[in-house]
């Protein structure tokens, strides 16, 4: 059950990062604009560039937690993970694919995913999040308490009193 509820945050982790990072990081470069002797525009911190950076460090949130807590299926993070670092291989193999599959063409996500692709960010977030697949113990469950462990011994008949 819990590797059942893993390949469903890993569903919701990929539609985090394609809508959520996508979105956020094609806002942000759009916000950005040209980059002077003097540094980068304030266009950040109007309420657009807060919101496209609130929505990136969110999706940053997930993925943390799902790579930090040991409760959380090594599947959440993993499947993610090759799918992104598969992305990232057919960048290098044949990037004119990667334009022409990529889902929701001509859209901030795609924009946003694609600026991340083909600047090898998602290859490297893709690597970080294969880590808890090699971690042997976020593959087994919860340890049992001790007191768990008396519930199986206890004989219900004897503990009401009915055997004779």
């Amino acid at each position: 059950m819990r590797h059942l509820v893993g390949f469903v945050l890993a569903l919701t982790l990929l539609a985090a990062l394609f809508f959520g990072a996508g979105w956020g990081v094609a806002k942000i470069i759009e916000l950005r604009g040209p980059v002077t002797a003097a540094g980068a525009g304030h266009a950040l911190t109007s309420s657009q560039g807060l919101l496209a950076v609130g929505v990136v460090a969110a999706t940053g949130l997930l993925l943390g937690l799902l790579l930090a807590v040991p409760l959380v299926s090594p599947l959440a993070t993993g499947l993610p993970g090759l799918v992104l670092l598969g992305w990232s291989a057919l960048v290098v193999s044949h990037s004119h694919y990667v334009l022409k599959y990529l889902p929701l063409a001509g859209t901030h996500f795609a924009a946003g995913i694609t600026y991340l692709l083909f600047n090898g960010v998602l290859a490297l977030i893709g690597v970080s999040m294969l880590v808890p697949l090699a971690l042997p113990s976020r593959w087994r469950g919860r340890p049992r308490d001790a007191d768990e462990e008396d519930l199986d011994d206890i004989d219900v008949h004897a503990a009401l009193g009915l055997t004779p």
